[in-house]
């Protein structure tokens, strides 16, 4: 019998996620709370969906790029609420967006053009720190949360600081805090970005060299013939 790869369980969690995230767009206007819930489930469900694949033996293509397009159309989304209530900010988020989308685009294109079956498949050639940041799941794991967490904390101190929570001679609330401590690896995880779209546009740029070789060496072999 062949398979439905559109009802594979990782899959139908990733349906999920796109109901979740919605529900948490149309919150996020006036009620911070069930915004973040609804967000951070979201981010939940995609923590799972790779497990899922792996123990029941359902990775696919359309899986993954399921996954990768979530989680950018997920954050974009998220950080284009940002700009309406940070318009001080409006050109940081624009360069987040811009370098996101461009980075994981051209690295996920780039994977595809040396037929590896996931953006997440480095060969050992590979940038030496994007190699450990995809093929540590533990890594990856943290590094994406935090980076989430960042921009979830981000939206949710516009409309509150969160439960005050007294340290020494100072008082923060806990939406403060975990911003604080999630803005390093935040800081870190645009930095992999940054590496991220140098190596992919190698990558292609190496592809490149390679096929005009092929071709000038196919263009001689017919000339002699």
């Amino acid at each position: 019998m062949t398979e439905n790869v559109f009802l594979f369980v990782p899959n139908i969690v990733d349906y999920l996620r796109v109901i979740t995230a919605f529900v948490s767009f149309y919150y996020m206007p006036f009620d911070p709370w069930k915004a973040s819930f609804w967000y951070l489930l979201s981010g939940f469900l995609d923590a799972i969906d790779g497990h899922l694949a792996r123990l029941l033996d359902q990775s696919s293509k359309l899986g993954a790029l399921l996954d990768q397009l979530i989680d950018r159309c997920a954050t974009m989304c998220l950080c284009g609420a940002l700009c309406y209530f940070y318009p001080d900010y409006l050109m940081f988020f624009q360069f987040y967006m811009a370098l996101d989308i461009t980075s994981h685009w051209f690295h996920l294109q780039s994977t595809l053009m040396k037929g590896a079956g996931s953006h997440k498949v480095l060969d050992l050639s590979a940038n030496p720190i994007l190699r450990h940041y995809y093929h540590n799941r533990k890594i990856l794991f943290v590094m994406c949360s935090a980076n989430e967490l960042f921009f979830c904390m981000l939206y949710l101190t516009h409309f509150s600081a969160g439960p005050a929570l007294g340290i020494g001679f100072f008082s923060l609330g806990l939406w403060q805090i975990i911003l604080y401590l999630t803005a390093p690896l935040a800081a870190v995880k645009t930095f992999i970005s940054c590496l991220q779209l140098g190596a992919a546009c190698k990558n292609i740029a190496a592809i490149d060299v390679a096929d005009r070789e092929a071709a000038r060496q196919e263009a001689a072999r017919q000339k002699k013939e």
